[in-house]
């Protein structure tokens, strides 16, 4: 149990700002008249009263994490933060199960954007507002997880990412401090500068506000049935491309250019690649909607960049109904769910960085072959990379593939048809959102899936959101004997 004291007292403090987070909410639908107010003042005193509860029982002078403690303390809070925040979609209007509510929310704060409700457009503002909190709180949760306890734990090559590299073990945790209020700062300015901008644009204020904590967290959580078709903006939309691919760079870009190396965004490897990739699938996939759909130009430009950056970056918005791409659309949108943005961002999938390494270490096997006594290295960032990154990236990506045919085979199983089962199980591991086809593709949602399938999904979007090894370690009988 003493193991456990500076976790619960930890997870104490996130439940007690989840509760607090509800009063916002609370505030939004009573100035608008609706009755669901009274839901979020429960849901928020009852959330806040399990947090406080723990952080007085647990509390610890000396607050200090061993890697064991921040392994458990990462997989927990992501689940328990997800079970409180799922109790305002059970008691409000929504009327949800407590598996769609835990569904709806385990894809909030996962930044997924996958959703079991039907109906958008009639619900109250309260309600939408705490999907597009979840999701913004999420992302930059994501994000410090990402740039401190993932180098820390050595997970699937994010060592290389540390915010020290020094001494990361005794350093990380410390730096949150420091470099986490200026990341959240610059978060905050890049979530008001997509607000305005959205605003300016013709956007109604409240859903310039929700949709510019989504866009910027790469949530994709909307207030609209109809996601972005609903404004049929071309404004709009290449606004929100803008964000979209802001929130999918390394943060610790954002701040390094603040401190002075303005130029170092042009430097990085990692974003060189992923604007690369960017501009051949928007190339591609716009001379395809003009030989396929027999579209104009500006229309096929518009859409395919549009989509393609909302899927690659796992925001999931919709700006038209990609299903009626044809076989090769669907095909590359199902590719591309997979990759993610950068590493540090608030995106998921396998990343930017990964896929690098990968080609590189399959260059390297290829020059092997003609040179068998030759020394070859790869580098990132122009430094040499680490056998035991190689083997930790490899690792991943083959527990990643793993995963995806697990819970695809799980869901066709369960006789889901095979578009349904392998574009939901790729859009949850890679925290996506909108899957492919008629049930959950851009027009569709989780609705009608099996409570099974569900609650297969929501495991698998915390497994992926969490890089996999995060969660698989604590299924090893050694880290309890530790």
């Amino acid at each position: 149990m003493n193991d456990l004291k500076p976790v619960l007292y930890i997870i104490g403090i996130l439940i007690s700002f989840t509760g607090s987070m509800m009063f916002l909410p609370m505030i939004v639908d009573l100035l608008n008249y609706s009755d669901d107010w009274k839901t979020f003042m429960i849901s928020g005193l009852f959330t806040i009263a399990i947090g406080l509860s723990l952080i007085l029982i647990f509390r610890n002078k000396i607050l200090k994490l061993s890697v064991r403690q921040a392994f458990l303390l990462t997989v927990l809070s992501w689940i328990i933060v997800a079970f409180f925040s799922s109790i305002p979609f059970v008691l409000g209007d929504t009327k949800l199960s407590f598996i769609d509510a835990f569904f709806e929310s385990v894809s909030g704060v996962t930044t997924t954007g996958s959703t079991v409700i039907v109906d958008l457009d009639n619900l109250s503002r309260g309600i939408l507002l705490w999907r597009s909190l979840l999701q913004w709180f999420g992302g930059i949760g994501i994000i410090l997880l990402a740039l401190s306890v993932l180098p820390m734990l050595q997970i699937g090559g994010m060592q290389l990412f540390h915010l020290e590299s020094d001494d990361p073990y005794e350093k990380t945790l410390p730096r949150i401090g420091k470099s986490g209020l200026e990341i959240a700062s610059i978060y905050l300015t890049l979530t008001l500068a997509c607000s305005a901008m959205y605003y300016f644009s013709g956007m109604g204020g409240f859903d310039a506000i929700a949709h510019s904590m989504t866009t910027i967290s790469t949530g994709g959580f909307s207030t609209y049935n109809q996601s972005f078709a609903e404004f049929n903006s071309n404004s709009i939309e290449w606004i929100c491309l803008i964000f979209m691919i802001l929130g999918s760079l390394p943060f610790v870009i954002f701040l390094k250019s603040i401190h002075g190396d303005s130029k170092v965004i042009f430097k990085d490897d990692q974003i060189k690649l992923f604007f690369s990739i960017i501009v051949i699938l928007v190339v591609v996939m716009t001379l395809w909607l003009i030989v396929f759909s027999n579209q104009p130009l500006s229309t096929s430009i518009r859409e395919s960049a549009f989509n393609i950056v909302s899927i690659l970056t796992g925001t999931g918005y919709s700006s038209t109904n990609f299903n009626l791409w044809g076989s090769f659309g669907l095909v590359v949108l199902f590719v591309i769910m997979f990759i993610g943005g950068c590493a540090g961002s608030t995106t998921g999938g396998i990343k930017i960085f990964r896929i690098k390494l990968l080609f590189g270490a399959g260059k390297i096997q290829i020059k092997k072959l003609i040179q068998p006594h030759g020394v070859f290295v790869s580098k990132f960032n122009g430094k040499t990379i680490k056998e035991e990154a190689y083997y930790s990236v490899m690792g991943f990506f083959f527990l990643y593939i793993a995963l995806f045919s697990l819970v695809a085979a799980s869901l066709a199983a369960m006789e889901i048809d095979f578009l349904t089962a392998v574009s939901a199980s790729a859009s949850a591991i890679s925290n996506v959102g909108p899957g492919l086809g008629d049930i959950i593709g851009p027009s569709g949602n989780y609705a009608s899936l099996p409570d099974l399938a569900k609650i297969i999904l929501s495991l698998t979007m915390v497994i992926g959101r969490l890089e996999i090894f995060t969660f698989l370690v604590l299924l090893s009988l050694n880290f309890w004997k530790a």
